[in-house]
């Protein structure tokens, strides 16, 4: 199961399509503060993707958020902003950062190189 924070419908469902068209049960989440809920939560994500402006919680607080809980710290994260923040996104624990909209076509090949299980069945969960 694949984590999707993003606040963009339009990112998110591109996201969302292209990760189901290579197998990955998807859930999306709209805000930081539900996100937050989630990450906090013991649900197992195989990888997290957190786009950093968000409403609520920025991508960067939950990443540092993420990496402080145990049950996070392996997970793979990859950070997706217009923003020039990739130092930040490393240093707090991103294995991986994807400019919007620009690097998008990178999300199917980035997963598969961070996940060493192949994809599963698609399934779609949301919350907001």
């Amino acid at each position: 199961m694949i984590l999707c924070v993003e606040d963009n419908k339009l990112i998110f469902g591109a996201v969302n399509e292209l990760l189901e068209l290579e197998g990955w049960h998807v859930e999306v989440c709209q805000d930081g503060i539900a996100a937050l809920a989630k990450i906090n939560a013991k649900e197992h994500y195989d990888l997290i993707t957190l786009d950093n402006d968000l409403p609520g919680v920025s991508g960067l607080e939950l990443l540092h958020h993420a990496r402080a809980l145990v049950h996070r710290r392996q997970t793979p994260i990859i950070m997706l902003s217009a923003s020039d923040i990739e130092q930040e996104a490393r240093l707090a624990g991103a294995n991986a950062f994807l400019r919007k909209p620009e690097d998008m076509n990178a999300m199917a090949e980035t997963v598969a190189r961070l996940l060493t299980r192949k994809p599963r069945h698609t399934s779609k969960g949301y919350c907001e």
